[in-house]
């Protein structure tokens, strides 16, 4: 069973679902009509879903206090299904502390290989779990903004909300 939760926030509606074993999606309002397919493809089948918002609170808290500048690292529990490549390149980059930014060259040398710059912002653009897992705190080289799932503009307000120059 997936429960989840939908919550506005500065950045427009998060979606947020969790398994047994930890939370496993936030997803960005644009893409909130595809949650279904999104897990299904995540779990290779079927979930039922349902919606609970109490299950979700202590997420749904911390994110609110990060929006608000009071959070500067969460303490939830994850539940991360992913090649081990991308498993270690996000847990670099939930290593990033608050207010710094990596390149994806920096998170393929701490993920253990230094060559894999494209796997790493493959990675990044396949996490399953921004905000908490920072992936907008990962820049392309020179402090070039690169990609980001919820659109450049989610970017930047979550770069200038702590205070990252680049």
């Amino acid at each position: 069973m997936i429960k989840y939760t939908i919550i506005n926030s500065p950045i427009g509606k998060l979606l947020l679902s969790q398994s047994s074993e930890g939370l496993n999606n936030i997803i960005f309002e644009h893409q909130i009509n595809q949650f279904e397919s999104i897990l299904f493809n995540k779990f290779k089948k079927k979930e039922r879903l349902f919606r609970d918002d109490q299950s979700l609170s202590n997420t749904t808290h911390q994110l609110n206090e990060y929006f608000a500048g009071y959070r500067k690292f969460f303490n939830i529990k994850l539940d991360l299904r992913m090649p081990p490549f991308y498993y270690k390149a996000l847990m670099a980059v939930k290593s990033i502390p608050y207010g710094e930014y990596r390149t994806y060259k920096e998170i393929a040398m701490i993920a253990g290989n230094p060559k894999a710059i494209r796997a790493s912002g493959s990675a990044n653009a396949n996490n399953p779990i921004p905000i908490i897992i920072p992936c907008h705190r990962v820049l392309a080289s020179g402090g070039k903004l690169g990609g980001y799932g919820g659109g450049l503009n989610i970017k930047n307000f979550l770069l200038n909300l702590e205070g990252i120059v680049y």
